[in-house]
């Protein structure tokens, strides 16, 4: 919340300067009740010391001490507990009167000690400079700050990052325009590297991404980037990774989310696949031709030398063909010919009509007359 109060924002494009506010260290609730415990402990000092004092004046200092917390959390700085500290001073002569010294010397106290208690969560860790010089690093947890000397550098997150940066209008190895979006996960082990070796290591991370996108799209063809996407994105994982280690920052991986090219390029792309692949249906067409035309030759070599079995599987083929309704067969005279169609057909339809008792015998033999039945 306070970093969104300070308008510190992060441009992946341009390192301008940015607006935010300092802080030395972290007022959170914990505070508050310090702050709290403190002023209540003061109230009844002043009381059993000195005397009662007015309700409306213990209301006017709970809301005033109050109100300076609320400050304190969204400028959280030892100058304005200072501050804070000499008006609270300058307010027991001025406002109030010189017979409530127990009671603001617990308020000073409290302005001091509740901004020395720091809670930090578990993923955070902090860099404590003591006279501005870096005195350790501190893990997760509630410690003590030292008024005044010390100070917390930075709270620094050391969970894994997802940073999203992007090149845009890149020529790539064959001078070819394109915009790619691009996805880096990353993460902080180092907290004092990351701090003091670099002013804005976040920035700093997505420039560098950024630049090492742009080296890496100028070494390689649009055809390469479009089909290996993952390589691209561990070359510059690598590249970035050797810059930022000595910040304290490792680079788990980079993924490329994105490519974006020109429309008419990509047009012609389109086309050009659509050729591709009718090219290669014509291929597999031609080549199931072959294929058909070497079994029918294999076939006419195992035929060649027997008759007898071509006349069969060409009877079986007629048979097939008109077994369905409304079948029509087309068959060349030289088939009829060859195979005797016309005659076996002719006594194939009198045979039938004979079962049906459409014929009589008249039209056999007289040795087969009287035999039709006892022959179905």
């Amino acid at each position: 919340m306070l970093e969104k109060l300070t308008f510190k924002e992060h441009n992946r494009i341009k390192n301008l300067p940015k607006l935010h506010l300092p802080k030395d260290f972290g007022y959170n609730a914990f505070s508050f009740l310090v702050l709290g415990l403190f002023l209540a402990a003061g109230i009844v000092i002043q009381n059993l010391a000195v005397g009662e004092l007015e309700s409306e004046v213990i209301l006017a200092v709970v809301l005033g001490t109050f109100m300076c917390g609320g400050i304190l959390y969204l400028v959280p700085m030892w100058i304005a507990v200072i501050q804070f500290s000499i008006l609270a001073w300058v307010g027991l002569y001025v406002g109030v009167g010189g017979n409530i010294y127990p009671l603001f010397g617990f308020l000073v106290a409290a302005f001091l000690f509740s901004s020395c208690f720091q809670l930090v969560q578990h993923w955070d860790k902090v860099v404590i400079l003591r006279f501005g010089k870096f005195r350790k690093a501190r893990g997760p947890g509630l410690f003590l700050l030292f008024p005044i000397i010390d100070r917390v550098a930075a709270f620094v997150d050391t969970r894994i990052r997802a940073t999203d940066f992007s090149a845009e209008k890149t020529l790539t190895a064959d001078t070819v325009p394109v915009h790619v979006d691009a996805l880096a996960f990353w993460m902080v082990w180092d907290v004092k590297g990351a701090v003091l070796e670099v002013e804005d290591f976040v920035e700093a991370v997505v420039l560098s991404a950024q630049t090492a996108l742009r080296d890496g799209i100028g070494k390689h063809e649009l055809a390469d980037l479009l089909s290996d996407r993952d390589q691209l994105g561990k070359e510059i994982q690598k590249i970035l990774d050797a810059k930022t280690s000595p910040w304290g920052i490792t680079i788990l991986s980079i993924e490329i989310t994105d490519i974006i090219i020109p429309k008419e390029l990509e047009d012609a792309m389109s086309r050009r696949a659509q050729a591709e692949r009718e090219r290669q249906s014509r291929v597999i067409l031609g080549t199931a031709e072959l294929e058909v035309a070497d079994k029918f030759q294999q076939a006419a070599e195992k035929y060649k030398d027997n008759p007898t079995a071509l006349h069969l599987r060409a009877m079986n083929m007629i048979y097939e063909g008109i077994r369905k309704k409304g079948t029509i067969m087309l068959l060349p005279s030289s088939a009829l010919d060859s195979m005797s169609l016309g005659a076996n057909l002719g006594a194939l339809n009198l045979a039938k009509d004979f079962q049906q008792g459409k014929l009589d015998d008249s039209f056999l033999p007289d040795e087969e007359k009287g035999n039709g039945e006892a022959e179905d």
